[in-house]
């Protein structure tokens, strides 16, 4: 069982164990984890074989948003992602198209639901959460349906502490805390209903919302307002292999890791530096994961500073300016090769790399869920975004934005609300990217602790200013917000609380001993598997070695779940010192064989009916496609994820091929979000579907 047993910040919980089979074997997992961590915590990760070119087909986004999970579940072809393991669970892999079972289930009698709300907001992530209980607070009555056990989102998947501020969005707490205190704080309101496992599958003309019970039972319910904040989707990349188990995104590998403690991987490669692809590289180190690299096309990473400079530290290479050519194995990823790129983005095959890996994660990106929010236009209801459905950005801007738009929502069903005009700034700044990065403050080492501040680039963050009892750090006036970089003032007392709540790791307190010696405490968010008179390699802030250090102490920061480690280093490398590396150099090495079997046209763009890039180039120019409709003849857009994600890819085929993608016609969107049984629309609004509202 690949199960993870230790965590250095998470308690892993005892869960009840259940038997049930896969393919007739006799397999364990835990009840109520969803059926596809299950089936990769036993090493299973081929979930199907595809009708059309028998190629396999596992896990990609972990959240709904595709089919690439689907598997048989007692006789019904269902999502494996959403739908929870129970005892005696009879699953099978497909193999092709699934026959339909045979149901004994009658229709039910339909009656009408007039158990409605005020607002609905659909998705319990950050936004959803906030937004919620800014309108129960201004006395409306709100239903929260989220298609997750429990509301959270993305913040269930964080463990590492949070950016931003700590009076708006809990700055220096760690995601998953961040999400047990607003679940907290939900669920005793009188004004909010959660609806978990549930699906928002379609709204109507006449004000109601269609749902989808755990998988099973479809009701309908009438609301006032509608405020969507169902979060984003995984974007994708086309190159060869990229249909491979193995092969997913980002987010899914963090939900099976921390959410559900699976150990999902062996040797992973990341494509993509923003924040999501580092800090997945932090957490696959923290799950004993080894990180072969991270390749990013762009000459610098796409994240925080602090955060590509944390996983250099940790000892994992970042290949920028580098696109990954494809990907290679048998029924499972086993390989990935990526090679550098010309000015123009284009690969220069003389450069390639080839690394021995069973997972790629792909962290380029992601294309907010708001399909709903046009729809509701059109019929004319009151509706709002929030969160990544608004604008992709980290989830401390995502709660803040939510209760801007939970009030805003008051205001348009007549609430006599004022919104404070500092929202509007606050909210700005925390969706600020990167801004310019200074040189590091010199700092001359004394006999009392003094903090080295290796956070060097203008982002919002301020735990390390607001946590100081003696105000010995501050934000230097830039800016004049929490853009700017902190610097010490003075006054350090050694308390420790920046170096143990600092978000990027980059605080370290340091004083001199003698001439030639000093002491330094550095944060580490690992299991120690040391005592003290060990010695570790020790990185300037960019990663490149510098000393072994001795530790001296090891404490344990309860409050904040970091371990702090008192080492002896030599004075002349004191205040260069920022991090302990934590992944050999030869774990990093790419394979002496390179793989140079890169032929782009046999990318699969469409993965629910395997349509290549190359039959859709070619069915471009022979047709003069000028509408995306056209391209069904091929079955692009007609899968089971009902074509959201490869329309997510087609603009680059059309502008590869010169032709403007604002110039097309649009694909005609389905009224139904996701695919329901018709079994469960049959017994729409029945006794059943109502005890489960």
């Amino acid at each position: 069982m690949q199960y993870i047993k230790k965590h250095p910040v998470l308690d892993i919980p005892g869960k009840r164990e259940v038997l049930f089979t896969c393919n007739g074997k006799s397999c364990s997992g835990h009840e109520g984890e969803p059926v596809s961590s299950a089936l990769i915590a036993n090493g299973i990760h081929t979930f199907s074989y595809h009708y059309r070119n028998h190629l396999s087909q596992g896990i990609f986004c972990a959240n709904g948003q595709c089919s690439h999970c689907t598997v048989l579940i007692n006789g019904i072809p269902l999502k494996s992602c959403i739908t929870p393991l129970k005892a005696g669970m009879d699953v099978r892999t497909l193999e092709g198209l699934p026959e339909l079972a045979e149901s004994k289930r009658k229709p039910g009698k339909s009656r009408s639901l007039n158990d409605g709300c005020d607002v609905l907001v659909v998705g319990g992530g950050p936004s959803g959460m906030t937004a919620a209980l800014e309108l129960a607070n201004a006395g409306f009555s709100v239903i929260l349906a989220d298609d997750k056990t429990r509301p959270g989102g993305k913040l269930l998947l964080q463990t590492h502490k949070f950016f931003g501020s700590t009076a708006d969005c809990y700055a220096g707490t760690r995601g998953h805390r961040i999400a047990e205190l607003l679940e907290e704080q939900l669920r005793v309101h009188a004004g909010i209903r959660i609806l978990s496992d549930t699906l928002v599958a379609g709204i109507y003309k006449d004000r109601k919302a269609g749902l989808f019970i755990g998988n099973k039972n479809y009701a309908l319910v009438d609301f006032k307002g509608l405020l969507i904040s169902a979060g984003a989707r995984e974007r994708s990349l086309i190159f060869p292999g990229n249909q491979l188990p193995g092969v997913f995104g980002a987010g899914a590998f963090q939900t099976l890791v921390n959410r559900d403690g699976v150990r999902a991987a062996g040797k992973i490669f990341i494509v993509g530096s923003g924040n999501v692809g580092l800090i997945a590289a932090y957490h696959a180190l923290q799950a004993g994961i080894s990180v072969k690299g991270i390749c990013d096309i762009l000459p610098q990473p796409g994240g925080y500073k602090v955060h590509a400079d944390k996983i250099r530290r940790m000892g994992v290479p970042l290949y920028l300016r580098h696109t990954v050519l494809s990907a290679g194995g048998n029924d499972k990823i086993e390989r990935v090769t990526i090679a550098e790129v010309d000015e123009e983005g284009n690969p220069l095959l003389e450069t390639a790399k080839t690394f021995d890996v069973d997972t790629l994660l792909i962290a380029v990106g992601l294309a907010p869920i708001d399909e709903f929010f046009e729809m509701a236009q059109e019929f004319g209801f009151p509706v709002l975004k929030a969160g990544d459905a608004e604008a992709i950005a980290e989830a401390s801007s995502a709660m803040f934005g939510g209760r801007i738009s939970g009030l805003k929502m008051a205001k348009l069903l007549g609430k006599d609300i004022k919104i404070d005009e500092t929202y509007y700034e606050k909210a700005r700044v925390l969706k600020s990217p990167p801004g310019k990065t200074y040189p590091r403050q010199q700092i001359e080492l004394k006999e009392n602790f003094q903090p080295i501040i290796h956070c060097l680039q203008e982002i919002p963050c301020n735990p390390c200013v607001s946590i100081c009892p003696v105000n010995a750090i501050q934000l230097h006036p830039r800016l004049h917000n929490i853009l700017d970089v902190p610097e010490y003032t003075g006054k350090c007392t050694g308390c420790m609380q920046c170096v143990a709540i600092c978000p990027g790791l980059a605080i370290t307190l340091a004083r001199q001993l003698d001439g030639k010696r000093a002491e330094l405490v550095l944060p580490y968010e690992f299991i120690p598997g040391f005592e003290p008179g060990a010695t570790l390699p020790l990185t300037d802030i960019e990663g490149n070695y510098l000393e072994d250090g001795t530790v001296e102490q090891i404490r344990f920061h309860k409050k904040t779940r970091t371990t702090l480690l008192t080492m002896a280093v030599s004075l002349k490398n004191a205040t260069e010192i920022a991090g302990i590396r934590v992944q050999a150099e030869s774990e990093t090495k790419a394979s002496e064989n390179t793989d140079l079997s890169y032929v782009p046209d046999n990318a699969y763009l469409c993965h629910c009916e395997m349509v290549t890039a190359g039959e859709i180039r070619k069915f471009i120019r022979e047709h003069a496609v000028r509408d995306l409709n056209q391209l069904k003849v091929l079955r692009v857009g007609m899968g089971s994820c009902g074509g959201r994600n490869c329309a997510l890819l087609l603009p680059k085929i059309f502008r590869d091929l010169g032709i403007s993608p604002e110039t097309l016609t649009p694909n005609r969107k389905r009224p139904l979000s996701v695919e329901i049984p018709m079994q469960a629309l049959i017994n729409e609004d029945t006794e059943k579907s109502r005890e489960d509202l």
